[in-house]
């Protein structure tokens, strides 16, 4: 079908007759009464992708399992809104997508773990650091699935069974830890522990990093088209959508939605490890290798990811007073529970961007929270007593 521009009545036309007439060429100019029906048809239904409201091509999501609550509601944070005299917040809550409270993680998974039982795998095997929710959330749904779970994170093995690590063990994971591991350590480690396996009679499904690849980012695009739905049935759609960036597989995901969906907001990524080109590169390597297994090539370009970089503080999962202080106010505020290695840092970056002035008073801002609660516990000690002080 040639691409051209539809709104509401034209792509209802469409839908009643599989076909625009010979000589319709473009859509009526009520953009706005288009947004909001496409928003409502992608919400309820699931028909052809278009592509930026142009029929350029379809794309068929694979098939995913139904492992989250969805949808996760947005609520407008108010008292934080006066508190910091800037745009209108929001929060989109998906640290409450259920599945032993997975965060973001369990979105990614869906997509993952189907494939992985498509392909009869009866492993799963991740990499992470050793309080990663990631890891913690591949041992819940392999687990729920009645698949093992091997995890190779870092670090000692005799640190604390606390936090995410105790849950890992819970819920029945097996654990190599490599200490001080690098990305090409987990990778090598992972790649031996499938032959391994294979060698036992097993097939293992080997998921990177955050579920950060082709299949998983499905789960951040299919979130867009969530989004889409609820911004249409709220008659409003955020100027910006803010969100930490650990791997960079949810932040990819977003971009793909956006593309796919046609979301006018601004998206950008908080990282809170590595910098600013190291997320813009990976996000283009994901698309890549995403044009090769599913056959849709992204327009999606390096200079599209907007990183807020300078956030990172001390490194990785290590927050110091400020970002802590910002935890301690999310709570204390709106009762938002935030953690020290993702949304805290990216919570303090939002609201140092806001002071600087990058968000502006009459515009809306929607931060995506991805969960992580479990691995705060292990650093409760870490928190300066002043910030515990009422008032």
């Amino acid at each position: 079908m040639q691409g051209r521009k539809v709104c509401a009545s034209c792509l209802l036309s469409w839908m009643r007759s599989r076909r625009f007439s010979s000589s319709q060429t473009d859509c009526c100019e009520s953009e706005e009464e288009c947004r909001i029906f496409i928003g409502i048809l992608f919400f309820f239904l699931d028909p052809p992708i278009i592509c930026g409201y142009d029929f350029l091509m379809t794309f068929t999501f694979p098939e995913k399992l139904k492992l989250a609550q969805l949808p996760t509601s947005i609520q407008k944070m108010e008292r934080l809104t006066a508190r910091w005299g800037g745009p209108a917040l929001y929060i989109k809550r998906d640290d409450l997508t259920g599945m032993a409270v997975s965060g973001n993680k369990v979105r990614k998974l869906e997509f993952s773990a189907a494939k992985a039982l498509r392909e009869d795998c009866t492993v799963l095997i991740t990499c992470g650091g050793g309080q990663s929710n990631h890891a913690r959330a591949t041992a819940a749904v392999a687990a729920k699935l009645g698949l093992r779970c091997h995890l190779v994170l870092s670090g000692d093995p005799q640190q604390a069974q606390q936090g995410n690590l105790f849950l890992d063990r819970l819920l029945g994971a097996e654990i190599t830890f490599l200490p001080e591991a690098s990305l090409e350590d987990f990778e090598d480690a992972m790649a031996e522990l499938a032959e391994e396996y294979a060698s036992q009679g097993e097939k293992a499904l080997v998921i990177p990093l955050g579920a950060s690849d082709a299949t998983g980012t499905l789960g951040y695009a299919w979130s867009v088209k969530e989004m889409v739905g609820q911004f249409a049935a709220m008659q409003w759609t955020p100027d910006h959508i803010v969100v930490a960036c650990g791997s960079g597989g949810t932040l990819a995901g977003l971009l793909l939605g956006q593309e796919m969906f046609g979301l006018s907001s601004r998206i950008w990524g908080i990282n809170v490890r590595a910098d600013a080109v190291y997320f813009q590169e990976t996000a283009v390597k994901i698309y890549e290798d995403f044009a090769r297994e599913y056959g849709y090539a992204a327009h999606v370009q390096a200079s599209d990811v907007h990183i807020l970089d300078g956030y990172v503080g001390a490194g990785y999962a290590i927050s110091g007073p400020a970002e802590m202080a910002v935890i301690c106010e999310a709570a204390r505020e709106e009762a938002i529970l935030l953690d020290t290695a993702y949304t805290g840092k990216a919570f303090y970056g939002l609201s140092q961007e806001i002071h600087k002035g990058r968000f502006q008073k009459d515009e809306s801002v929607l931060f995506l929270h991805t969960g992580g609660l479990f691995g705060m516990f292990p650093h409760a000690d870490s928190f300066e007593p002043k910030i515990f002080q009422a008032g």
